[in-house]
């Protein structure tokens, strides 16, 4: 029941940090990328579903596939045996090695085939990954100019300083709210490699998460200072 990830409980939850930081922070552009994030858990509920259902008609069509190349193989075989084969010993060298190089390529056809509903699901994956990425450092752009000592310390501001008129506690909510996200960029993140066990989507996956635990360790260590 607890092994995996629940889609319907992602989308909750990011609809729900949706609204909390609207209430909270109204009109603010952190909201606006809590919207985004809302909508693709949406697309990623869809896609994990996608990713974790058998591709029917593409299997058939690669069995049809494979059948084809192993009557080709065994054609090529029948003409070793048949009336019409060679007869010399210097024939049979000659087409023992045309038998052999027509396996080697109908072996290779057959991986290339065999692979190809991975591929297709791989390129799915990764590019909504890419977009997990990019969302990841939207978030880290809103609160990078967040700064806690300039509650604590103060100091007056210069001309290229960016406007605060956030209370302690308001820039404590808005940093908590940014890790929330990054932590539901992370679990998307897992929900795309959850039913698709793919070397490379995988690794592509774990570096969304890494990316979303880094920029949540810088947030954390802000939200520290304002509690100090």
């Amino acid at each position: 029941m607890f092994r995996k990830l629940d889609p319907e409980q992602i989308v909750e939850t990011a609809s729900r940090l949706e609204r909390r930081i609207a209430e909270r922070f109204p009109g603010a552009g952190l909201g606006r990328v809590a919207a985004e994030l809302s909508q693709v858990t949406r697309e990623a509920r869809a896609l994990s579903a996608w990713l974790s259902t058998p591709n029917r008609p593409l299997r058939a069509a690669v069995a049809l596939a494979i059948a084809a190349l192993f009557a080709v193989v065994l054609s090529a075989a029948a003409t070793l045996r048949g009336e019409s084969g060679p007869h010399s010993w210097a024939d049979w060298v000659q087409s023992l090695e045309a038998l052999v190089n027509d396996v080697v390529f109908v072996g290779i056809a057959i991986y290339f085939l065999l692979g190809l509903e991975t591929r297709r699901k791989r390129a799915r994956a990764l590019a909504a990954l890419h977009v997990l990425r990019s969302l990841a450092h939207i978030v880290d752009m809103h609160q990078l100019t967040k700064d806690p000592e300039s509650i604590i310390a103060g100091g007056p501001p210069t001309a290229s300083s960016p406007v605060r008129t956030m209370s302690a506690f308001e820039l404590s909510r808005y940093l908590d709210y940014s890790t929330e996200l990054l932590a539901i960029v992370s679990k998307v993140a897992a929900l795309y490699v959850q039913e698709l066990a793919d070397p490379v989507t995988v690794a592509a996956a774990s570096a969304v998460e890494e990316l979303a635990v880094n920029l949540s360790r810088a947030i954390w260590q802000k939200i520290m200072i304002l509690e100090r």
